[in-house]
């Protein structure tokens, strides 16, 4: 019997919170909480995501996706569990989050390019900053990133010139030339017109191709279907079920077959 069909069998998530078991995990959670104030917005979140792997969490507004992924940041203090993320043990508060988010890259809905900076200058101003590298070397990163996600004649363009599309793109590059081992991706297309969303979607799935390990909290389910070697559906704060692009089309539980039928 799978670990899903458990879940149903048992008439409760628990099954689908057990802790995967992963040969090579890069990110592993376990038994994670975090409240604000009165509002438990994670109940013993656990899962894991092996290296070179595309995890897509999905869920309704309020189910606690998008704090899990500040959590594995440490964006957010958890309350209790344990989070480690490429050797960095995030919850000790002795974890150096300088090294941490050297290696752990994050990407939000709104672009935070700098107004007065070119494309290439929002680009090189992190690894200046935070890996000393000289200005001839951030320079090369920003170019190689730039060209990733296609933006190569935008390079001196400022992001008021740029459309929505471009300037989310940009941010993605910006991330890129850190160099980091994970990504997260925090719904970068929400903002986006419908038109723009697809060319942001596929820069990230040509870094899945060239096998960046990515954490992405989405409502682009046919991303999730093509693309996610996990999907993880939370509700009410847990991993209610987990699985490949099968629980997609054979959902085990009625909350997520609820929630795939109010996203179409």
């Amino acid at each position: 019997m799978t670990e899903f069909a458990q879940s149903v069998e048992e008439k409760t998530p628990k099954a689908a919170d057990a802790v995967m078991q992963a040969t090579d995990a890069v990110v592993v959670l376990k038994d994670v909480h975090k409240s604000f104030g009165a509002n438990k917005v994670l109940n013993g979140v656990s899962f894991e995501v092996e290296r070179g792997t595309v995890t897509v969490i999905i869920g309704s507004s309020g189910s606690g996706k998008s704090t899990a992924l500040r959590c594995i940041n440490r964006l957010e203090v958890i309350d209790r569990g344990e989070i480690s993320v490429c050797g960095h043990h995030v919850n000790d508060p002795s974890v150096s989050l300088k090294a941490l988010r050297l290696d752990v890259g994050i990407v939000f809905q709104q672009y935070n390019l700098f107004p007065h900076l070119t494309v290439e200058q929002n680009i090189t101003l992190a690894p200046r900053l935070a890996k000393s590298v000289s200005k001839a070397a951030a320079r090369e990163l920003a170019r190689e990133s730039i060209a990733r996600v296609g933006l190569a004649e935008k390079a001196h363009h400022y992001p008021e010139q740029l459309s929505g599309g471009q300037q989310q793109r940009a941010a993605i590059a910006r991330s890129l030339a850190m160099q980091p081992k994970v990504m997260l991706f925090d719904e970068v297309t929400s903002a986006l017109d419908p038109q723009l969303t697809g060319e942001v979607l596929r820069v990230i799935e040509s870094l899945a191709a060239g096998g960046m390990t990515m954490i992405m909290v989405t409502h682009e389910m046919g991303f999730a279907r093509n693309v996610a070697d996990q999907i993880l559906f939370m509700h009410q704060g847990r991993v209610w079920e987990r699985g490949d692009a099968q629980i997609m089309r054979a959902p085990q539980s009625a909350e997520l077959q609820r929630f795939l039928e109010s996203d179409m």
